[in-house]
């Protein structure tokens, strides 16, 4: 475990991922240092750039869903309006298989759309693994405090100092595992803020100059508009009250705003689904579109501000891909989206052996037999057409079957 820090993560899905960000990262930050400038946050937003700018073809792909969208869901919420109250299992499969002709027909998946969203999970979550603790992926920075961490490792009385800061700043699990090394110390000193660093100088004279000379190349490092990318805005607020730091406060106030405007904005550029009572997919959209801006504004005033750094960067790099991708968009017509689609989907059925003709048909001829539901008759209709009905047996022949029912109803009548 030499050389790699426990706070790398070690998720079986995340932890790949992160190691593969974290060489990302740490490629851009040897480039950005060979021409002049050695800022973890600048690496961020270039970071952000690189992974977008990957992702494009999955971008253009969700919002060509979005816009085939609104011509299969019509036929879709018919299919549902029509066995909209029946719950049995044989209608139930029905309309899934209805449901599915329609989006086999068009080339569609009902979970189209949600490439890109589940894509971003896990490069967001890894992402945070890798802002979490930076100097266990890009090389340069955990160099940066290699020498204050062998220092302490050197003095005496320095270990129960560190285990202390540790236990307040929620990494006391690093030396637990990993003992009180190097390594577990970087962890620690990663965490520390302004005052950790004075009470260590304090506490150990011998190490003050060190500590001076260390702070502030990290502090250089990882800066950003002034504060720590490393530090949670809330932590960042709280300490700039207190010790009067108020262009801190009013930056670190404006990264979790600006996410939440960046990701409103952003989301806005998507092209979305028909929007009517009868969409569920509208609706749902819909309200995603207020909640997740609401949500990046909370959870950047907990994440380290790098997150919020890389949401605000991310939604700017996505308003303006979604503004070429929608003025692209706009030039093609549905109906040659639809026609592509087909054919896409079309070769698909014919290597699995089915008939994308028969398909077509059935699909078509599931939509066209689904009728309106029919209307219940109100009790004065009903009455009506007894009125109605009695008039005209009320002159049947003797004999007929008419004045034969005449003569049940009116024997019905008198009892």
């Amino acid at each position: 475990m030499e050389g790699i820090l426990l706070t790398q993560s070690k998720g079986f899905i995340i932890g790949p991922i992160a190691w593969v960000l974290g060489e990302i990262m740490n490629a851009i930050f040897v480039v950005l240092s060979a021409i002049g400038i050695h800022n973890i946050g600048i690496c961020i937003i270039l970071y952000t750039v690189v992974v977008y700018m990957l992702m494009v073809p999955l971008t253009i792909k969700q919002q060509k869903f979005q816009r085939m969208s609104q011509v299969y869901m019509p036929e879709i919420q018919k299919i549902q309006k029509k066995y909209k109250n029946k719950k049995d299992q044989a209608s139930m499969m029905k309309m899934q298989e209805e449901s599915q002709a329609v989006y086999q027909k068009y080339g569609v998946s009902p979970m189209g759309g949600c490439g890109t969203a589940l894509i971003q999970f896990p490069l967001f979550f890894a992402l945070y693994a890798v802002i979490r603790n930076i100097p266990g992926y890009v090389t340069q920075i955990k160099e940066a405090y290699m020498p204050m961490a062998k220092a302490i490792l050197e003095t005496s009385g320095a270990e129960k100092f560190m285990t202390n800061i540790a236990s307040e700043r929620h990494v006391l699990v690093n030396i637990e595992k990993l003992g009180f090394n190097e390594n577990s110390i970087i962890d620690i000193l990663y965490k520390f803020q302004e005052g950790n660093w004075d009470a260590l100088a304090d506490k150990f004279p011998n190490l003050s100059d060190l500590a001076e000379k260390t702070q502030a190349g990290i502090s250089s490092l990882n800066s950003f508009l002034g504060i720590s990318i490393s530090e949670t805005p809330m932590n960042i607020i709280m300490t700039g009250i207190k010790t009067g730091a108020i262009l801190a406060v009013i930056v670190a106030v404006l990264i979790p705003i600006l996410a939440g405007i960046t990701q409103y904005m952003s989301l806005k550029m998507v092209p979305q689904a028909a929007n009517n009572d009868d969409n569920p997919m509208a609706a749902s959209m819909k309200t995603m579109n207020v909640m997740m801006p609401l949500l990046s504004v909370f959870m950047c005033f907990s994440f380290p501000s790098g997150m919020g750094l890389y949401w605000i960067a991310s939604a700017v790099v996505r308003t303006i891909q979604q503004i070429v991708i929608n003025k692209h968009l706009n030039k093609v017509p549905i109906e040659k989206l639809v026609e592509k689609n087909q054919k896409k989907a079309a070769k698909k059925r014919e290597k699995k052996g089915v008939s994308a003709n028969a398909l077509n048909e059935m699909a078509q001829r599931n939509v066209k037999s689904i009728q309106e539901p029919k209307v219940s008759m109100s009790n004065a209709e009903r009455e009506e057409k007894l009125r109605n009905a009695a008039e005209k047996t009320a002159n049947a022949k003797k004999g007929s079957l008419a004045s034969k029912a005449n003569m049940v109803r009116n024997f019905n009548e008198s009892k």
